[in-house]
């Protein structure tokens, strides 16, 4: 491989890694924001209320995004493996 093909197949892979993370750490960030915000209208200062429901929501999130997020994976394991058939 010379070298920007290799810079190709890297670019290619973090762009499927970001295609794959974005919902779940879209969703952390929805739920995070959310509950700081309600943490900041009532003035309830639990650093650990935040735990349970973005755990709660990334797990619903990934039940929900799971099949895009395999989809993307496989179709970034076939290109990669053409990429290596054909030399």
């Amino acid at each position: 491989m010379t070298g920007p093909e290799v810079l190709d197949v890297a670019r290619d892979a973090i762009v499927t890694l970001l295609i794959v993370a974005a919902p779940l750490m879209l969703v952390g960030l929805v739920v995070g924001v959310a509950i700081s915000l309600l943490q900041a209208l009532t003035q309830i200062q639990e650093t650990t209320l935040v735990f349970i429901p973005k755990i709660l929501a990334i797990f619903v999130a990934l039940l929900i995004a799971l099949p895009f997020m395999a989809d993307a994976l496989y179709s970034n394991f076939l290109r990669i493996t053409a990429h290596i058939t054909s030399g």
